[in-house]
């Protein structure tokens, strides 16, 4: 398990706790500097420094400096988010391009970091899960929902929970043959954090889709995804999470694409008829219809008083 920020710095005596301290309150301030130059900043040698990341548990400054890049990471705001943004002074049609860029790049960070056979194997898994528990919060609620909706279609018996109420409820009865599955990013929400907490210590197989292994999301799963929500504006961007959802249904819709086909067959009947479904005859029936014609003739007669 790898040691959260605060328990690393922990480490450290008062004095050299207090020596660090403007880069454990701004670290998005120093990821970028050598190891002289962090040194300088803070008003000690390089030596001291490097007794510093090593109490920390890191082997060598190198490793120290990624950590710190990930710690930045978890920690970003939406407002510094806008700051940094390379398009700030520039007009919209700069800013959006600059967003799709950015967007384009996390796809290219998900594409290059996937792995199929580990999809696989998690397909799987929700094949044969008892119960598929789907939890988070905040905005990933909505990643959540588009995943419930998703494997419901497949018949699964999926149940998603976006409270805290609801989480706790849900996986007070989590079992051993049960699937969680959480979804969190930057620091990670609390009850979604304590969710896979409580389903862990339940014996349930706990999966985590998250933007940084810093994350608590990660500490409590026993298989966890990485998808950037890095973004050139506020909030996130879930151009790379919604991508990995897609290629884990597809996984699952294909790893039984026998039963797959046979549902969506049945679906396509609804799909292709369904009364769910706007035609233009609808248009055409309200204009009409009694109530239209009573709409339309009272309007008439109002303006002819």
């Amino acid at each position: 398990m790898i040691p959260s920020w605060s328990q690393r710095v922990a480490r450290l005596a008062p004095k050299k706790h207090e020596l660090i301290r403007p880069l454990v309150e701004n670290p998005g301030d120093f990821v970028f500097l050598s190891i002289r130059a962090l040194a300088e900043k803070l008003g000690t040698d390089t030596a001291t420094t490097l007794r510093i990341v090593r109490t920390m548990g890191f082997p060598g400054y190198p490793e120290f400096r990624r950590y710190l890049h990930e710690v930045t990471i978890a920690h970003a705001t939406s407002l510094q988010s806008m700051l940094s943004a390379s398009a700030k002074d520039s007009d919209i049609p700069t800013h959006v391009r600059d967003s799709l860029s950015q967007d384009q790049k996390n796809l290219n960070g998900l594409r290059q970091s996937i792995d199929a056979e580990r999809l696989t194997a998690l397909a799987k898994r929700v094949w044969s899960a008892r119960r598929i528990v789907l939890i988070a919060g905040d905005l990933a609620t909505s990643l959540v929902l588009y995943l419930e909706y998703h494997l419901s279609m497949l018949g699964l018996p999926v149940f998603a929970a976006t409270s805290p109420g609801r989480i706790v409820t849900v996986l007070r009865s989590a079992e051993k043959n049960d699937l969680v599955l959480g979804i969190s990013f930057h620091r990670g929400l609390r009850q979604t954090v304590e969710g896979l907490r409580q389903a862990k210590a339940k014996g349930a197989f706990c999966v985590g889709i998250t933007d940084t292994l810093i994350s608590p999301i990660v500490r409590f799963s026993d298989e966890c995804f990485l998808a950037s929500v890095t973004t050139q504006h506020f909030g996130d961007s879930y151009v790379a999470p919604i991508s990995l959802l897609n290629v884990l249904l597809a996984a699952c819709a294909n790893y039984r694409r026998d039963h797959t086909l046979r549902l969506m067959s049945e679906a396509e009947q609804d799909e292709q008829r369904g009364y769910r479904w706007f035609e233009d005859s609808d248009s055409d029936q309200s204009k009409g219809s009694p109530q239209s014609s009573r709409t339309h003739n009272g309007h008439a007669n109002r303006g002819s008083k």
